[in-house]
């Protein structure tokens, strides 16, 4: 088949999609039928009914109500960083650049010997949130950006300035010197509900104003390695690179989520049906901290979360796998004051039932320093509400971790790996006891670690012929080693033990 003609098979291919697709769902609801008031015959042309014709006209508005209620308040965001690379010509000493001299090249490449400016642009999305020009956008849209421009849809430009940023969440604030813009209605998240139609308004691949229809996937989405703080809403409405920062809205155009990321195998880049969002009540907690103050305080219980699988709820005469489990206590954290211990199950936190440890960060976070928690705990079969003051989770600390600093992470983690502290609750559920180590949390897909076989719930016992008791010796044992050397790792899982050797990639 010709390109020349392409276009038009797909075309037509998508026509007949929508007509048959159109026709299933009118059938569905009774609106298709023949002139004699039976459903049409093979071959005969459907009539739709006044009552149908009137139900896709209502479900085509609400989609067109929406879309133009929320496109005016998404702006493209354009951001430009200035990088410096190798001059193409090499050093003072290049022969080409000898024989023409330096002024030649100065004249032409405007740079000195060795070195030579770039400008890289990209382009993400934001949602005005002020009539005044506060803009609401992802961290990784002006992450190190030297200059950011907001485009409006009158076509007006702006230079704007980063209010602050939010590494741990992704979300960020920027500002632009203008008065009455159309501002975004932000919804309540918390109501979204999974199979609820959407649509995304962004700018892919520089399209800009582009509206794609979806629906909720799924909510509370963790553990995809995009944030630190994760509760993302997933969609299959189309998003791809640009649409980061822009609008995830419901069909009565309110802002309930702002798209971050998509799924993309083999880093193909385009959209395959699964994107994320960040829920807009989480963004919109954020937004107004960054405001106020230019940065987030979190609350800090001071304690290692573990999720509760089945093996772990069976050994400890849980009736389910519900709740958090404390692996660790921080000494003299705030956890630690108000009494709640290591084997503690953490059920409610200030009234919500906790399911998974991740529910729990996000919830100790957004109850902020300072404040009184209600910890509902399970502790030997006994319920009790234990209060604490919550304290200030320091900057330097990984959403999972209890008192690591994540700029100070050990060479183990370049691995894919990370471990906790070995509780008498993982002893006994796991076989290992008596036993001294750390145990492996979790492994990373592709990583060194899981190339070598590591698997979760291996119990690592010595690293290069050392005892490991704690995860401090095991953090330790790794602060000396650099690129290109190996660690030699002694694993017990079950009952045997064996070797593996890692090596530091970067």
């Amino acid at each position: 088949m010709s390109k020349r003609f392409a276009p038009r098979w797909i075309l037509a291919a998508c026509l007949a999609t929508g007509f048959l697709g159109g026709a299933a769902f009118l059938m569905t609801v009774g609106a298709v039928t023949h002139p004699t008031g039976n459903a049409p015959a093979a071959g005969e042309t459907p009539v739709v009914s006044p009552e149908g014709k009137e139900l896709l006209t209502a479900f085509s508005t609400a989609f067109e109500s929406a879309a133009a209620r929320v496109n005016p308040s998404v702006v493209p965001i354009m951001s430009e960083q200035v990088t410096h690379v190798a001059n193409p010509f090499g050093s003072t000493n290049d022969p080409l650049r000898n024989f023409f001299g330096d002024d030649f090249f100065h004249r032409f490449f405007g740079t000195p010997p060795g070195e030579q400016k770039q400008v890289v642009h990209a382009l993400g999305s934001g949602v005005i949130v002020s009539k005044d020009g506060y803009i609401l956008t992802n961290n990784h849209v002006v992450d190190g950006a030297d200059k950011l421009t907001v485009v409006l849809q009158d076509k007006h430009k702006y230079t704007a300035k980063v209010v602050g940023r939010d590494p741990q969440s992704d979300v960020a604030v920027i500002k632009i010197d203008a008065s009455d813009l159309p501002v975004a209605a932000l919804g309540n998240s918390d109501d979204a509900r999974v199979g609820q139609w959407v649509i995304a308004i962004g700018n892919p691949f520089q399209l800009m104003h582009t509206v794609t229809a979806g629906i909720i996937s799924a909510k509370g989405r963790s553990s995809v390695n995009l944030a630190d703080y994760e509760d993302f809403i997933q969609t299959d409405a189309s998003i791809n690179p640009g649409n980061s920062g822009g609008a995830l809205a419901d069909l009565d155009g309110n802002v309930i989520g702002i798209n971050t990321a998509i799924v993309s195998p083999n880093g193909a880049g385009g959209n395959v049906g699964i994107g994320f969002a960040i829920p807009i009540n989480m963004a919109k907690s954020i937004m107004h901290q960054l405001v106020a103050t230019g940065k987030v305080s979190r609350g800090f219980l001071g304690l290692l979360p573990q999720d509760i699988d089945p093996g772990l709820a069976k050994a400890m005469n849980l009736k389910d796998t519900k709740g958090c489990l404390v692996g660790d206590v921080n000494k003299d954290g705030p956890a630690d004051k108000a009494g709640i211990k290591r084997g503690d199950v953490i059920t409610k936190f200030n009234g919500t039932e906790v399911e998974n440890s991740v529910q729990l960060r996000n919830l100790v976070a957004e109850a902020g320093p300072g404040s009184d928690a209600n910890v509902h705990v399970l502790r030997d079969g006994r319920e009790r509400n234990i209060v604490v003051k919550l304290g200030e989770r320091p900057k330097n600390l990984a959403a999972n971790t209890t008192g690591e600093p994540s700029e100070d992470r050990s060479a183990a983690e370049k691995f894919g790996l990370s471990v906790q502290e070995l509780t008498a609750a993982a002893e006994k559920a796991l076989g290992y006891h008596n036993e001294h180590g750390v145990l492996v949390a979790s492994v990373k897909p592709e990583s060194p670690a899981d190339e070598a076989g590591i698997q979760k719930n291996d119990l690592i016992k010595e690293v290069n012929r050392a005892p490991i008791t704690t995860v401090s010796d095991f953090r330790k044992a790794f602060e000396h080693v650099g690129k290109g050397e190996s660690v030699a790792l002694l694993i017990r899982r079950g009952d045997n033990t064996f070797y593996v050797a890692l090596q530091v990639t970067s």
